[in-house]
C-alpha cells in the first residue's frame, strides 16, 4: 500500500482535511492483483470553500501530479466542504468496472 499511503500522507499535508479516505479500488478494475492504479479520495476540507467542483478537482490533480504521471491511472474525487459533508451521508459508491481491458479483446 505503497501509493495509498503517499496520496494519504500527500493530501493530508497540502489540505490538512476534516475527513480524508482513500480507498484502492484497483481490484475493481482490469488490472493485476495488488495493483495501486485505481483509487477513491472523499476528503473534506476548509481549503475548497468557495470553489467549484472542477477547481477543487484541479487542486487535488496538482498536489497528486507525481503519483498522475507514475502509478495512478485513475482518481475518483469526492471534494466536499465541511458543511457540505455534514449534510450527506457519504460519499456515493463507485461503479463497477465495466471492463475495457487490451487482453479481453483478444
Amino acid at each position: 500500500m505503497i501509493v495509498q499511503t503517499e496520496i494519504e500522507f500527500i493530501l493530508g499535508e497540502q489540505f490538512q482535511p476534516a475527513h480524508l479516505q482513500v480507498e484502492n479500488e484497483s481490484h475493481m478494475h482490469s488490472v493485476p492483483p495488488n495493483s495501486e492504479t485505481h483509487f477513491k479520495v472523499v476528503i473534506v476540507t476548509d481549503a475548497f470553500e468557495g470553489k467549484r467542483k472542477v477547481a477543487r478537482h484541479q487542486q487535488v490533480y496538482g498536489a497528486l501530479a507525481a503519483q498522475l504521471e507514475g502509478p495512478v491511472h485513475a482518481l475518483a474525487l469526492h471534494t466536499y466542504t465541511a458543511a457540505e459533508w455534514t449534510e450527506r451521508e457519504g460519499a456515493p459508491a463507485s461503479p463497477d468496472c465495466l471492463g475495457g481491458s487490451k487482453a479481453e479483446a483478444q
